[in-house]
Parts: structure tokens; sequence; C-alpha cells
């Protein structure tokens, strides 16, 4: 941003579960700092950072947005991210290329399964956090119990900065334990405080919370351990020094309390943030590697290297374009230039560079390392891209995209729209990579999956609002399969006279069931001539044109053998589309005669769930007919792979979620094809003799 060193820079994300109050958190940093005049809120959708009308009308966080702000001679880059599962996965992308993070924890409802996602990504990704227990003016807020909730299921230890005066409608300030002095708020939603000693109430506690604090800065430094067993105590700048370092290196998370709504405590949370939280210099080197080579390459964050950027976002929207946001890891970019994307090894042309301040976008001529910005219309580049200079080019590890958990069949509500649904889909597509698509070659249908059903009907309503289109979500269609279990012999007579030329075709077939998986299989047995050769190949296209179409429900039949081993024919009206419709004859008989039964998909699933939530999830499972393979214990909770029928876990995802309280995970992933057992082939049959009617 120029006019700041990149030590006082900061990329910062707000992380919680849903409804903790993140955007409430930002808006009143925005606020604090002067970037906006109003305190904006979710509530009336006069928020800056939810400004989707799908976000307006749920009132949650569905994408994550950007805003930057100055305070106290630092430059905070904002990222405001989701907090709901379906969303999740945008939250991800994000922690990827942040340097720190304010993890909220509801003073409420203390830590959620969500913030335990979100908490063990920030582990894998190095990113240091400040902890804010907020809604302290709420009912049933409690600090010391969420501080509690926090350390226990996150396993992290809280180093408390300060303390709430009161809570619940009894809250009205904070006491700061590093200068210990108090701050009573005015509710005045301007953030106005009076500084005054502690309240004689509160001191005792004060300075038993103190003690606490300084042993824990202690423990981070040994200088600091050193001057602490000689004194007892240590000074304002030793205590920030050893906050820092503590939170820097993970040995604990500093907490602070407030209320984001009412702007309590939000401005000595920057301050926090300021002192606590990493610069890109404290991040240090990226590694990366060549294009096509596994040499390993070292960037520093400095504006001498040469340029580097991950791509962790991609807007799309119908009148502006695509836009790319991309965090700069070292060299600079300047708008009007080129950049190598070298993930795809191609040239791209960048026109002007933005700093993003929710929906609007404001105009800069470079961006340096630290830099999180946004250009329009690349063309080719998309989320997960590594961007450098084509000289010294390097390429960073990629962007995990979590896999679809959920998927719905997708009917377009006229013609118009099923001409542009492709269009639509993909620019939905390159905005969020967790949507897949796919054409289902049995049912035909058009299948989208994503990571939950709400997340599904987000981009239906993005599909309609951005594109024009309209379409009904409906479940899949099982694609069942049939096959045979008994063999058969039988003749097939087509014969047709109607005056002039007629036509006869005439054959005999063995029809027998092969292994499972032998798809299909013709064999030519005829000798002397009884079916002339030129007709065998129209019997066997005859014989596969009828697979398509089984006896049963009209389901394509597999794993079948088929042998021509007689037949007769006739000089002049013999021809090959007479033996085609010999043979399909042949095989729809056969397939009655050889005792048809139904075959339904079986997928594999890992279903990851706390250890208290194993014995329901088994049960679960078994009452949908899966057979677990086995569970393996992991840190808290236990990995279960069972396999289950397609048709009992259509709706899984949210099932899931609500038998763990939103803990568990799963993928999925096609196994193979089983018998239906026969008590259900007839609810089978009859729901597909409904839908054909």
């Amino acid at each position: 941003m120029g006019k700041y060193d990149t030590a006082n820079l900061r990329n910062l994300g707000v992380v919680a579960h849903g409804g903790a109050g993140k955007t409430s958190l930002i808006e009143a940093m925005l606020f604090n700092t002067g970037m906006t005049d109003r305190l904006g809120k979710v509530d009336d959708g006069s928020s800056n950072m939810d400004f989707e009308p799908e976000e307006i009308k749920r009132q949650i966080t569905i994408s994550s947005s950007l805003h930057h702000c100055a305070w106290e001679n630092h430059s905070l880059h904002l990222v405001d991210t989701p907090g709901y599962s379906n969303f999740l996965h945008d939250t991800r992308n994000c922690l990827r290329i942040l340097g720190g993070a304010v993890m909220i924890v509801s003073a409420i409802s203390g830590v959620k399964a969500q913030t335990q996602k979100i908490w063990a990504w920030s582990q894998e990704f190095e990113v240091p956090m400040v902890a804010f227990v907020n809604k302290m003016d709420r009912e049933r807020a409690d600090f010391l119990r969420a501080v509690d909730d926090m350390e226990k299921t996150l396993g992290c230890r809280g180093v408390l900065v300060n303390m709430p005066i009161g809570q619940e409608s009894d809250f009205n300030g904070i006491i700061d334990l590093v200068s210990m002095t108090a701050r009573t708020f005015q509710f005045d939603e301007k953030g106005t405080y009076v500084e005054s000693e502690i309240p004689e109430s509160y001191r005792d506690e004060a300075q038993r919370l103190r003690t606490v604090l300084l042993e824990a800065v202690a423990d981070a430094d040994d200088a600091l351990m050193e001057k602490y067993l000689e004194e007892e105590d240590l000074s304002r700048e030793e205590v920030l020094r050893g906050l820092r370092e503590g939170t820097l290196t993970g040995v604990f998370t500093p907490v602070l309390c407030g209320s984001a709504t009412a702007n309590i405590g939000v401005r000595q949370l920057l301050d926090y943030v300021n002192h606590c939280l990493p610069s890109p210099l404290d991040k240090g080197v990226q590694i990366g590697t060549r294009p096509d080579s596994d040499e390993i390459v070292e960037r520093q964050p400095s504006e001498s290297e040469p340029f580097s950027a991950m791509v962790f976002k991609t807007n799309s929207d119908p009148f502006t374009g695509k836009l790319t946001l991309f965090r700069v890891y070292s060299g600079e970019l300047s708008s009007d230039s080129t950049v190598f994307n070298s993930s795809k090894q191609i040239t791209e042309r960048v026109g002007q560079l933005y700093q993003l301040e929710g929906k609007k976008q404001l105009s800069i001529a470079k961006a340096v390392a630290g830099d999180i910005v946004a250009v329009a219309k690349m063309k080719e580049t998309a989320t997960g891209d590594t961007l450098s200079s084509e000289t010294d080019a390097i390429v960073f590890e990629s962007l995990l995209q979590l896999k679809p958990v959920i998927s719905f069949a997708l009917k377009a509500c006229s013609k118009n729209d099923e001409d542009k649904i492709h269009s639509g889909l993909q620019r939905l597509i390159e905005e969020d990579p967790t949507l897949k698509i796919t054409r289902d070659e049995q049912t035909h249908e058009l299948i989208l999956s994503g990571m939950g059903q709400v997340h599904i009907e987000v981009a239906v309503e993005k599909l309609k609002r951005k594109y024009g289109v309209s379409v009904e979500l409906e479940l899949p269609k099982v694609p069942y399969r049939e096959t045979i279990k008994g063999a058969t012999k039988l003749q097939s007579k087509y014969k047709k006279q109607s005056g002039g030329r007629g036509q006869f075709g005439d054959i005999w077939l063995e029809i027998e069931p092969l292994s499972t998986g032998g798809g299909y299989e013709f064999v030519d047995k005829i000798v002397g001539g009884v079916v002339p050769r030129q007709y065998i190949p129209a019997v066997n296209k005859g014989v596969e044109e009828a697979l398509g179409k089984g006896s049963l429900g009209g389901y394509p039949v597999v794993d079948v053998k088929v042998t021509l081993f007689d037949g007769s024919h006739h000089s002049v009206d013999s021809s090959e589309m007479a033996f085609k419709i010999a043979g399909s004859m042949g095989l729809k008989k056969g397939l009655e005669q050889a005792r048809p039964v139904l075959l339904e998909p079986i997928m594999k699933m890992e279903v990851i769930v706390p250890d208290a939530y194993i014995g329901d999830v088994i049960g679960d499972m078994n009452s949908r007919r899966g057979k677990v393979l086995g569970v393996e214990p992991q840190a808290g909770s236990q990995s279960i792979v069972v396999q289950v029928p397609m048709a009992e876990v259509l709706r899984y995802a949210p099932e899931l979620r609500s038998m763990t309280s939103d803990r568990g995970l799963f993928t999925t992933e096609f196994s193979h094809y089983e018998e239906v057992p026969s008590h259900l082939t007839a609810k089978v049959l009859a729901a597909r003799s409904e839908e054909d009617r």
C-alpha cells in the first residue's frame, strides 16, 4: 500500500462459526479506523461486507469479502470469512494466504464444530490467532466459560489480555491486564469510553489473572523468564514482547473480550492485532518449485525479489466479468502490465489493479509484497494458480479443494433456460471450484454437486440472479441396472410379408450371466452358413440395443453373455434389418426367462466423527443397509469406512450434520453394483412405474 512499511502490514482474517459476529466485528473495525462513517449492521442490511443479495436475505456470510483500514501506523487487510459449514471451503482458501486471524468465541455458545475445523486448518497453514470473546452484553454471556470451552475444545492455551467488567446486561467495560487500567463505555456505538483505575471489587481477580498472564509471557521467552523470577513483574513493553513471541510461536492464544455490535473492546483488539499478529516479514520465506520440476525455490517477502503471488479466490459477474483475487508474496506488480501464470505456463495481461472495499473497488498503481489485490478479466487464470515472474518462475502448492458431499439434479424451467444453463454454471464454477457439474450417462440428468443443500440452493439463486437461468432442484435418480442369474436358450424369428419383398430373420440364442463387471459378450458359433456372415453383426447390434432397456424396470442390462449358435435365412426376404430385429426380440424374450434381478450402485464412504458420536453413526449406517469395513482412531475422532447403497445416502449431508451437531465430515465415491434385496425390488419398480406415468 505504498506508504506503509511491510513490517507494519497485517493480512488479517476474522474467523468463527456462523452467527458468532465476524461481520459485525469487521464493521466495527472499519468504523473505529475511520474507513466508514457509520457502524454497518448485518440485521438491517447496511453491512459493507455482506452485500450479496443471498447474504442479505439469509443474514449470513456466504462468500469471503475484503476491506482494508489503518490503525496506529499499521495497514490492515481485512478478510471476512464464512462460518457456516456449507461455505467453509472459502474460509480454508483464505487461511492459505493469511498472515494471522482473529478467532471469535461466542460468550453465549462457546466454540462450535465449524470453529474446530477452522482451528485445525489454521494449525495446518501456521496462522497465529488472537481470540475475541464476543457478545459479552447478551443474555447468558459468560466470559470464563467461553475461554474454558475454547481451551478444552481446541486444545489451545488461552492467555487473558483483558477481562470484562460485568456481563450480560451488567457488562459496561473491560480491564486491561497489561496496563492494569479500566475502560468504562457509554454504549453510544462510537466506542466512547472513560479510562480509570480498576474498580475495587475487581482488583483481586484482575491481579490473579495478571499473574497468570505474566507467567505465560515469561514461558515464551527465556530472558523474560529470568527477569520475572528475579523481580516477579515485567514492564508493559516486556509483556507485549512476550505476548507477541508466544502468539507467533503458537505457545498460546491471547484472549480479549467485548461486543462487536456495541463497539466495545474493538479498539483494544486492534491494538493487540498490531502487537501480536505477524507481518509478511514474520511469516518469512515462501517455498515453491520450478514449473514441471521438483527443484525447490524460495521467495523472501521483499519488493526486491522476483514477483510471486497466489490466486485464492475468483469472483464472477455478468457485467464486470471475472475478478481474480491474489496475495502477493514477493516483488511488485504494476497496473497495465503482464504476468506469468506459472501453474498453466501462460502469459496473462494485467489491467487495472484494485484494492477491494467490500463491493467497491479502489484503483491502485501497484501491489507489493504482502498486499492482497484484485485484477479484472484475466482469461485463463483460476483459483489456486501461481502468478510469477516469467524469467524466474515459481509454483506454490495449489489450494486443496474439498470434495462435494451432496448432489441434486437440475431441471431447466424453460427451453431458453436449457440453452443458457451450461454457460451460467461454468461461470459459477469459476467463482466456486467446489461446485461440480456432471451429466449422468444413464439417467441423462444434469447433476450439480456441492458442500451442502444450502450451498446448492445459493448457487441456483445466483444462477438466476446473475445469468437469468431458472432451474428446479430434484433428487438425482439412482442409476439402477439389471442383470440375470439364470441361463436360457430360445428361438427368435422375425417374419413379415405384406406383398412384394418381405422380411425374414431366424436365429437361436443362448443367454447366460457373466461374472460381476463382465459387461457384455457376444459369441458367434454359426457353422455352415445357416446365418450368412453379413447378417451376424446386425444380430449383435440388435442385442446390444435391447440391453439398454431391461425387462424389470427398463434399466440398462449388464454382465450378460449372448451366443448365436443356429438359425436360418431366406434368399430373398432376409436383410440386416430383419436379423437386427430378431436379435432385439430374442434378447428381450430371453431376459424374462433368465431370472432377471435389479442391481443398485454401492458407495464407499469415509465418515469422520468425534468419539462421542461413533455409536450413533454406525447404528445409523446399519439402518441404511451399510457394511462397516473398518474403524480407525484419529485425534479425538474416529474414521469409519463403510459401503452403503447410494439410494440410502442421497440426503446424508444434512442428516449427518443433525446427528453430530455439525461435527461430522464425510467423503463418498462409487464402489460397485450389488443386487437389490428382493423385498425392496418391488418398491423400486413401483416407484419407476409411477415415474413413467
